[in-house]
């Protein structure tokens, strides 16, 4: 059974509920004097804690994907994969692979999740669950690739796509963002309905060393977090699927840790994304007991830590050509004063949107009557790649193509979002 399979959960709860019973039934009998009752009191006691703590580890895992298989959580993933399983099955086929840089992957609780596309690819789009390897930062994440209709279309057979790349919060997993946020859902539905455009969706973590927070920072002489996002991620999806190539059709979206992560990379790499979606994120990055020593010792590190702190950055650095969209609420949540001091900070050519709610707080109640206009929002942003797989032509630049007019031109820049 996988480590997070409800067969498993179901299995583990099961033995926890009968311990509990089974030591209520016999307690009396081993309520007598001597070592033995001692020992069997003891051994009842240990058994039984044992068993329901294992039962809400199990279940603590399937909710926030600590660990997704058996050989993650025993560490047995040391190694990047050198070639690519081909095999068959729901959730086992991958784009065009060419170097193992993506591989299938089971379920990864993608069967739990309810709204998924369901019927043929080209009519419906399709999710896959794969693992993604990083050549240069040596992590393997859990993801989700949401595939739209246009994807599968014979006339969109060599057309390159816009990629999100977005991120869950910490301590969260890719569930989240499939079964909670629903993003692969309301994207189906927007593409479906003309309001965005035929966009793939990457579905990640933000650690890629759990269950450590690496907050998608370089760690010196630790995980490489933001080389995996900036520059090992964008290669493995290139080397898998018809995505664009130019930063102009990449965006980084994320809620909480992953909104943090989101504005985080595109500041600090405009040539690997060009626009960004917050949902609570913070705009600096700190150690706390989740990150350990993110930035390392000595006087470069007090540096290396100004430099993940946005409003230090926007006020030091030169601002880079990238669009953001950002998001709190007046009463209920504690990043609302750095948002207004971030969007007053941003300056030109830089530009930033926002939506500010009234009342909110950090769940994804909010979030959720967030998501939506933030993904026609990034929609916009992003730019539909005029390039194609080698073999045919682009289409003619002042004749855009019929799906992705319909679906709405990017590069057109919307006004300010809000409710």
């Amino acid at each position: 059974m996988g480590l997070t399979s409800q067969s498993l959960e179901f299995t583990v709860v099961v033995l926890a509920l009968a311990c509990v019973a089974a030591t209520v039934w016999f307690w009396p009998r081993l309520a007598k004097p001597g070592a033995r009752a001692v020992l069997g009191r003891l051994g009842a006691i240990l058994v039984t804690q044992l068993s329901i703590v294992c039962a809400f580890a199990l279940a603590v895992n399937a909710n926030f994907e600590f660990y997704g298989s058996w050989d993650e959580l025993l560490g047995n993933n040391d190694e990047a994969p050198v070639s690519v399983n081909q095999g068959g099955g729901q959730y086992a086929s991958v784009g065009d692979t060419k170097n193992g840089l993506v591989q299938p992957a089971g379920p990864q609780g993608l069967d739990r999740v309810t709204g998924l596309p369901q019927g043929p690819a080209d009519k419906v789009g399709k999710v896959e669950s794969v693992r993604i390897t990083g050549r240069r930062s040596r992590a393997i994440n859990p993801g989700f690739v949401y595939l739209p209709p246009q994807y599968f279309q014979q006339q969109f057979r060599r057309q390159r796509f816009p990629v999100m790349v977005v991120i869950s919060g910490y301590p969260g997993g890719i569930m989240n963002l499939a079964q909670h946020l629903q993003v692969p859902q309301n994207a189906g539905r927007l593409i479906e309905q003309g309001r965005m455009q035929p966009t793939v969706i990457v579905m990640v973590r933000p650690t890629i060393a759990p269950p450590r927070d690496t907050e998608c920072v370089d760690v010196p002489g630790g995980p490489q977090a933001e080389t995996f996002f900036t520059q090992d991620l964008p290669e493995a999806m290139k080397s898998a699927y018809r995505v664009g190539h130019d930063p102009s059709a990449w965006g980084a979206f994320g809620y909480s840790s992953g909104g943090t992560c989101s504005l985080q990379l595109v500041l600090r790499n405009p040539k690997a994304y060009t626009s960004a979606v917050s949902l609570s994120g913070d705009y600096a990055v700190k150690d706390d007991l989740t990150t350990g020593s993110l930035f390392g010792s000595g006087p470069a590190a007090a540096q290396r830590q100004r430099e993940h702190d946005l409003l230090w950055r926007l006020r030091h650095l030169p601002t880079p050509q990238i669009s953001a969209l950002v998001t709190s609420s007046r009463q209920g949540e504690g990043n609302y004063g750095d948002t207004m001091r971030f969007i007053q900070a941003a300056k030109s050519p830089m530009r930033v949107d926002s939506i500010i709610l009234p009342r909110g707080s950090h769940q994804f109640a909010t979030w959720r009557r967030e998501l939506v206009p933030a993904l026609e929002w990034q929609g916009r942003q992003l730019t539909f790649p005029q390039d194609t797989e080698p073999g045919v032509l682009p289409p003619p630049r002042n004749k855009p193509h019929k799906e992705a007019a319909k679906a709405g031109r990017p590069g057109s820049q919307g006004g300010g979002v809000r409710p």
